[in-house]
């Protein structure tokens, strides 16, 4: 299915906002935060094309992001991320002269019904824009029920590339790069690390094939030769016989493409004898964590280099999500997240309006084209002085194409010590152009 393209953008995302005046009562309201609610204080379109003023003046915030489930491990940074941008948008005044109202909710993962349960009760609630969800096939399941209802979708984890062209009606952003980035910078620093075989295991949905398939086609450019590939079932009780089928093809390094469950797969690749002191091991996103490989013997994970999209977060914003939540250890996608939130909140601010359909239509305008700025305050004073801004955020420069998927981006590559966690600095910083 094929994205909408930009002046249609405009006029789809106007079409579905006035449907969902019927459908959901259109912009957000002054309702208090649900009970899961976590603790915590450009260039404008033409007239002639933008859409008319349809919100409430108060922009409502959602959050579909997960606290249960496969990825529950990215949920605290997530959620830290969007509180503290609210925080500093309410310090600032607000949006359109009112405070933000937040609503945090679960996205749980495939093999429930949660987000589309917590779905319902946003739009109940008449959320303007949804921050959410973190995984790609979650996001998948949930996109039609959002965009139809006339409400903005921002995810700031999302990396399948379904997204560049899925059906949005023109309503779907994300601060995370496309597969394509992450899985180019893997492949080339599998190759260059001098690995000629390459063996990977990546689970069955939209979010390990588009991955596995990237890494393929850029490692096998620069020399090196796939030799097996295993498309896992991520809900299998065991992975033995997929790793058996890694083993038999002998590989020099091993690609490991997953989740949570990346911890059983670690598990049997080290009972199969291919510890990572035998044959080099590659994680992405999905799987690098601070938590998940905890229980396991300390040494198990060193050395182990994995990919992470985004540029490396100032210790000061650390230490900002630090104080909302002391036992923060990872901050994967919290920059994204607290992005997004900036994002939607400038969006409204340009459009003086807080309806989904204006928030769209102005989100690709704050990021780029005027005067810099990096902060919500500093921005909304410009766009306030009539100036036209472009917002660069913690997570590195953003700057939204016409499919509403940034157009540079950033990647880190990290490393596993001894303690099986990784180094909070990553080894180098890759940043390029999404491009096809």
């Amino acid at each position: 299915m094929n994205r909408i393209a930009p002046m249609g953008r405009l006029l789809a995302v106007a079409a579905a906002a006035s449907l969902a005046l019927t459908a959901c009562g259109g912009g957000g309201d002054t309702a208090g935060q649900s009970a899961s609610t976590a603790p915590s204080a450009a260039t404008s379109t033409e007239a002639s094309s933008a859409p008319a003023a349809k919100g409430d003046g108060t922009l409502t915030l959602g959050t579909v992001l997960p606290q249960t489930g496969s990825l529950a491990f990215l949920g605290p940074p997530e959620f830290a991320g969007v509180d503290q941008a609210v925080k500093e948008i309410n310090e600032a005044g607000g949006v359109l002269g009112k405070p933000v109202t937040k609503v945090h909710t679960d996205s749980g993962d495939t093999t429930t019904n949660i987000a589309s349960q917590s779905v319902d009760k946003l739009l109940a609630q008449k959320a303007d824009a949804i921050i959410g969800a973190a995984s790609s096939s979650v996001s998948e399941s949930i996109i039609d029920k959002i965009t139809g209802a006339g409400v903005v979708q921002f995810s700031p984890a999302n990396t399948s590339d379904k997204f560049t062209t899925i059906e949005d009606n023109g309503l779907y952003f994300r601060t995370a790069p496309p597969d394509k980035l992450q899985g180019r910078v893997l492949g080339d620093l599998i190759a260059a690390d001098g690995n000629d075989t390459v063996g990977i295991l990546a689970m069955q949905d939209s979010y390990g094939s588009g991955l596995a398939d990237q890494i393929t086609k850029t490692a096998e450019a620069a020399g090196a030769s796939v030799v097996e590939r295993v498309d896992y079932d991520p809900k299998a009780a065991e992975f033995s016989a997929d790793v058996a089928k890694i083993k038999a093809a002998n590989p020099k390094a091993v690609v490991l493409i997953g989740f949570e469950e990346g911890a059983k797969v670690v598990a049997e690749l080290v009972k199969q004898g291919l510890g990572a002191d035998k044959v080099k091991w590659y994680m992405v996103d999905g799987n690098m964590s601070n938590t998940n490989y905890l229980k396991m013997p300390k040494g198990t994970l060193t050395g182990v280099k994995g990919t992470i999209p985004g540029a490396e977060a100032p210790e000061e914003f650390r230490e900002k999500l630090r104080k909302l939540d002391p036992k923060l250890d990872d901050f994967t996608y919290a920059a994204e997240s607290y992005d997004a939130a900036n994002l939607i909140a400038l969006a409204a601010e340009a459009a003086k309006d807080d309806s989904g359909a204006s928030i769209a239509a102005q989100l690709a305008e704050v990021s780029k084209g005027g005067e810099k700025c990096k902060t919500f305050k500093d921005c909304a004073d410009l766009l306030k002085a009539g100036k036209d801004i472009d917002y660069d955020g913690i997570s590195g420069p953003v700057e939204f194409d016409a499919n509403g998927d940034p157009a540079v981006a950033t990647i880190g590559v990290y490393q596993y010590g001894d303690d099986n966690k990784y180094a909070s600095k990553a080894l180098e910083y890759r940043t390029g152009k999404i491009e096809g």
